[in-house]
């Protein structure tokens, strides 16, 4: 069985985040970063909120491609590009939808450019899912 304990030690800024996560036993899946492209590839929305639910959702896809779900994730890393603190505000309340009281590690970096220059963010994670007994 797996074990992950999500550790936010007395000292620390207290956020939507945890600052250490633990995975003991288990599957680790490391999911690529993943943007609001749609299937075909083309970039999904025109605004910031748009992209960031086509984010969620895309990684929501990529997670059940290995049997696993948000409460899974034991860190995340997040991109944006131009960051504002609009875009903050509605990232934490986009994020906070999808994950619930859910808080992996995570990592935000403000980034000048991404892959397209229509994207607004990206989204890469690491997530652990218990084994099967055999």
């Amino acid at each position: 069985m797996s074990k992950l304990q999500f550790i936010n030690p007395r000292g620390l800024f207290q956020g939507s985040f945890s600052h250490v996560a633990t995975a003991q036993g288990g599957t680790t899946i490391y999911i690529s970063g993943q943007v609001a492209f749609d299937e075909e590839g083309k970039v999904f929305g025109k605004t910031f909120e748009e992209q960031c639910e086509k984010v969620f959702d895309n990684l929501r896809l990529a997670l059940a491609g290995a049997h696993a779900n948000f409460s899974h994730i034991v860190k995340m890393n997040i991109y944006v590009r131009d960051l504002t603190s609009q875009k903050l505000q509605s990232l934490r309340s986009i994020r906070a939808k999808h994950l619930g009281s859910h808080q992996p590690a995570s990592t935000l970096i403000a980034t000048p450019g991404l892959v397209h220059e229509d994207l607004m963010l990206e989204i890469e994670a690491i997530a652990v899912i218990a084994n099967e007994a055999s």
